[in-house]
Parts: C-alpha cells; sequence; structure tokens
C-alpha cells in the first residue's frame, strides 16, 4: 500500500477539502441508470459471473481517478492511495443477513476474478458482518441490493460526517425494449470529490462496461 500525502499549499482542491472537511462536512449521492446490456450478454456468453466481472469494471475505473482514492494519514493529513481495494457484500440465503469481505485489486481480470470468485467460495458461507480478516485501509465499498429498482439511494453515518472514499450500491437488472440497466449510486464526501469527477467516474465506467472484453480462460 502506497499513499502519497498533498501539499495543501499547492493543491487545486485544497480550500474546497479544508472548507467540506472542517466547515460544511458535506456529502452527497448521486444515482443513475447504467447500460449493462452489452456487458450482461459478454459475461453471458463467456460464462462469467456478473457480480464479480462488474466489481472489476468499477474497481479499474476508481483505479484511474485519484479523487475516488482519497485518505488520510495518522495526523489527518490528506492525499491518495495508489490503489483501492474492493470491500463487498455477499448475501445468505438461509436467514436473510449479510456479510462483507473483500479481495485484492489487480489490473488483470483474469486474475481479479478468481481471486474474488475463491474469496466468495472460501468465506460465503461463514456468518458475521467482517468474514476475512486482515482488511486494508485501502478500500472502497460496493453492494448490490438485487431485489429492487431504485432511483435513489443515500448512506449515512451516525457521526454524519461522510467519508472520503467512495460508497457504491447498484440493484436490479430491468430490461425494457431490448435495453438492461441496472440502477447505480455512488456516495462520497464533497470533500473528495465534486460533482465533475463523478460525473466522469460514471461516464469512463459507462464506457468499461460497453466495452468490456475479459474472459478466465
Amino acid at each position: 500500500m502506497s499513499f502519497t500525502p498533498v501539499s495543501l499549499d499547492e493543491w487545486e482542491r485544497s480550500n474546497h477539502f479544508q472548507y467540506y472537511r472542517n466547515i460544511l462536512k458535506c456529502g452527497y449521492s448521486v444515482t443513475v441508470a447504467l447500460d449493462v446490456t452489452a456487458f450482461h450478454r459478454h459475461v453471458q456468453r463467456e460464462a462469467i459471473r456478473f457480480f464479480p466481472a462488474f466489481v472489476y469494471c468499477v474497481s479499474r475505473q476508481i483505479q484511474e481517478m485519484r479523487e475516488f482514492r482519497m485518505g488520510t494519514d495518522k495526523d489527518g493529513n490528506p492525499g491518495f492511495y495508489d490503489c483501492l481495494h474492493p470491500n463487498y457484500t455477499i448475501f445468505h440465503e438461509d436467514d436473510h443477513t449479510f456479510s462483507d469481505l473483500w479481495t485484492e485489486y489487480t489490473p488483470d481480470f483474469a486474475a481479479f476474478y478468481y481471486r474474488m470468485t475463491e474469496d466468495m467460495q472460501k468465506y460465503g458461507s461463514r456468518k458475521g458482518v467482517k468474514i476475512k480478516p486482515q482488511q486494508p485501509k485501502n478500500f472502497y465499498c460496493i453492494s448490490c441490493v438485487p431485489w429492487l429498482d431504485f432511483t435513489g439511494y443515500s448512506a449515512y453515518t451516525q457521526s454524519g460526517e461522510p467519508m472520503l472514499f467512495p460508497i457504491i450500491t447498484y440493484g436490479k437488472i430491468t430490461e425494457k425494449d431490448g435495453k438492461e440497466t441496472v440502477p447505480f449510486c455512488v456516495n462520497i464526501s464533497h470533500a473528495a470529490a465534486d460533482g465533475y469527477h463523478t460525473s466522469q467516474f460514471i461516464s469512463g465506467l459507462q464506457e468499461k462496461l460497453n466495452t468490456f472484453s475479459g474472459t478466465v480462460q
């Protein structure tokens, strides 16, 4: 794990960070309908599981945007991790609870796919909130609500202070006139990213879904 601090005297978003981190502790939520038509057809043809492939695409887009890899050091100074690893949820059909675990990100799709599916197999029957030990500090959260086609979603903490890392939730695949979409929500601190950055993040992710060609053979 590598963390690079930024100079508050030189960083272009220094004033924004300090304002939204210390004065108006503001976060925001953006929900869009992602087109997964081409992506879903590809994973079906290749007999690839949708969830780990989708998590890979989201993770890959996060690595390309430092605003979505933000954190602070032990003294609270802002900076950027070189990589964020996905922390995701799995659902237990028997008692309708969930657990979360994490998988180390790698840019090689097949390697990541095998890592994540192996983690899901190894830890999938364990109960509790945190089921895989040694979760790194440099992570982001992603979960799926496959039963619901929603139009808005927000995540809150008791303190009301939004997280610098993204919290991502997506929902049910819905088909209409041959087009498949999923609701996709990003929650993030305004100190980390502005609307422009989130727009660029979503646009880049949509392009990755449109052109995804990963295989595991």
